[in-house]
């Protein structure tokens, strides 16, 4: 790459080939512009045209003052989130989760203490090549495999339904607010 200094701009800048630099040194270096569709480009919603001649509507503000509707939608959400059916729908959620988690949880740290502290238990051979820490790190496979089924099926069975009930009430409640039916 050869230095541009002392020349002016534009020359020597090409192609290095004898064809490529077919250039009329005596003419004074001209600058180059390039149409670049995105340069010149506002985004719309800024007040300049929009197009049709006229200003852009401008950006709607990010918090609007809520209108009759939307504070009774609110208070059905409200109500409904106090109603029995939403607490006996979290609480089997929470008695099923919290100490399926504290269970896993338990045994994983229990796996990475085994691991670090007691090289030689997890050492140990079991059956030829395969020792106490091979088969304990397939059980942590293998209880995240049986903690995701027992937590897919008790959604099932314990808590899809009466969440879908509960969505199904909150929703004709929420639409007959906005009707204005209530």
């Amino acid at each position: 790459m050869q230095s541009s200094k002392g020349r002016p701009h534009g020359v020597g800048d090409g192609p290095d080939t004898p064809a490529g630099n077919q250039q009329d040194h005596g003419s004074p270096a001209r600058d180059v512009t390039y149409a670049d569709p995105w340069f010149d480009t506002s985004a719309p919603g800024w007040g300049e045209p929009d197009g049709t001649g006229g200003p852009a509507p401008s950006v709607p503000p990010a918090r609007r003052e809520p209108d009759a509707a939307a504070v009774r939608a609110r208070d059905v959400y409200v109500e409904v989130q106090r109603s029995e059916a939403f607490r006996e729908v979290r609480g089997r959620y929470r008695r099923f989760v919290v100490p399926g988690v504290t269970a896993f949880l338990a045994w994983y740290v229990a796996y990475v203490i085994a691991a670090t502290t007691a090289p030689g238990l997890m050492g140990r051979p079991v059956a030829g090549a395969v020792n106490v820490g091979m088969l304990a790190g397939l059980g942590q496979f293998l209880t995240t495999f049986l903690l995701t089924w027992a937590y897919s099926w008790h959604a099932r069975v314990r808590r899809d339904r009466a969440a879908l009930e509960l969505r199904w009430d909150t929703q004709e409640l929420t639409r007959g607010v906005r009707r204005g039916a209530l």
